[in-house]
């Protein structure tokens, strides 16, 4: 299929589901399809958004504008991770726990909206890295519309794109958790450290970025065409010091840059 009867298979396969919650981020992914999912369904398509300390603010002021400017049917739910028994000692797993407790709350505001059925918004590009939490959307009978159309990511952009969707070049973005090396304890005051070191480069025009936290030193990984920018004393003196007040005593750069998953690398490789 090409990417437009991908797209018709998207809304086919919903059209044919009556009525479906989405456990809507903000994220490219989730935005395209509860766009599809409303034009399609109108208000039997419900988008479902956790607030917890591991979601940005920032992500879901973002969010919270997009349902509305779209007319979409939108609840929010209250989702702590840290308070799940082991989330807080991030395992390998780590996602399952929070995936399994946030799809099980979507499937109660589903059963209480007599919603038929509850989606992720993972696409077939998914399917390339380690995601123990696909565990519980397989577990807990969760449907992937855009993995069964075969979407990849690049479809979902070219498609928002079309669709004049502002998240079509939204940078990728992962709650904060998998900013923490896996057996690191996590805890609220690590998380908002995080936190506060992504939105400082962020306001300063940065489009990509992750400050990973391997306890007094942060890890900051921008995207490879935005490297140059630290190549300034001046530059490089003033993010030190904005880390610094945050509670970190080191600050690096990592060369190769952003990627996805990069604390799945240590896992990958064996």
């Amino acid at each position: 299929m090409d990417t437009h009867e991908k797209l018709e298979k998207l809304k086919a396969d919903i059209q044919n589901m009556g009525s479906l919650a989405i456990a809507f981020s903000g994220g490219v992914d989730s935005t395209f399809l509860l766009k599809v999912a409303v034009d399609v369904l109108g208000d039997k398509a419900v988008a479902v958004t956790a607030r917890s300390s591991t979601y940005p603010e920032r992500e879901f002021n973002e969010a919270v504008a997009f349902a509305k400017s779209i007319g979409a049917n939108h609840i929010v739910i209250d989702s702590e991770e840290l308070d799940i028994d082991g989330y807080a000692d991030n395992p390998v797993n780590r996602c399952y726990y929070c995936k399994h407790e946030l799809f099980e709350k979507v499937k109660d505001v589903a059963k209480e909206k007599g919603i038929h059925y509850v989606s992720d918004g993972s696409n077939i590009d998914d399917l390339g890295d380690y995601r123990p939490g696909m565990q519980a959307v397989k577990e807990l009978e969760v449907v992937s519309p855009l993995k069964a159309a075969e979407l990849t990511k690049d479809d979902i952009r070219l498609l928002s794109k079309e669709m004049d969707l502002p998240t079509w070049n939204k940078p990728a973005f992962a709650c904060l958790a998998s900013r923490f090396p896996y057996g690191e304890k996590i805890t609220r005051e690590k998380l908002a450290m995080v936190d506060k070191a992504e939105q400082f480069p962020l306001d300063l025009g940065f489009r990509q970025v992750r400050v990973r936290h391997h306890g007094d030193l942060a890890r900051i990984e921008v995207g490879a065409d935005e490297r140059s920018r630290f190549f300034n004393d001046e530059f490089m003196e003033k993010v030190y010091n904005e880390l610094k007040k945050i509670g970190f005593t080191y600050v690096s750069l990592d060369m190769k840059g952003y990627r996805t998953g990069s604390m799945n690398e240590t896992i990958l490789k064996h």
